[in-house]
């Protein structure tokens, strides 16, 4: 991550800042415009970090016991009866 790269949680705080203010609706059209351009450069970015620690989680899963298995997001088994 390159020091002008923000962490995930501080652009998150970001870009909910900067949907509160597009929503507020009381920007200019060029200021609209350059708050979404913001918005979407930054979401891409977010989703980069995102994807980028999924491939972590999955290479350290796969280094546990030498096997992978998936999992659902709340740590259970998928095939697991709840």
């Amino acid at each position: 991550m390159s020091a002008a790269t923000p962490s995930f949680d501080d652009g998150l705080d970001r870009l909910e800042a900067l949907v509160q203010q597009l929503e507020a609706g009381n920007l200019s059209l060029e200021e609209a415009l350059s708050k979404f351009e913001e918005g979407v450069g930054l979401s891409k970015t977010l989703q980069e970090q995102l994807a980028d620690a999924q491939r972590r989680v999955e290479v350290l899963k796969r280094g546990l016991g030498g096997e992978y298995r998936a999992e659902s997001q709340d740590g259970m088994d998928p095939g697991d009866p709840a």
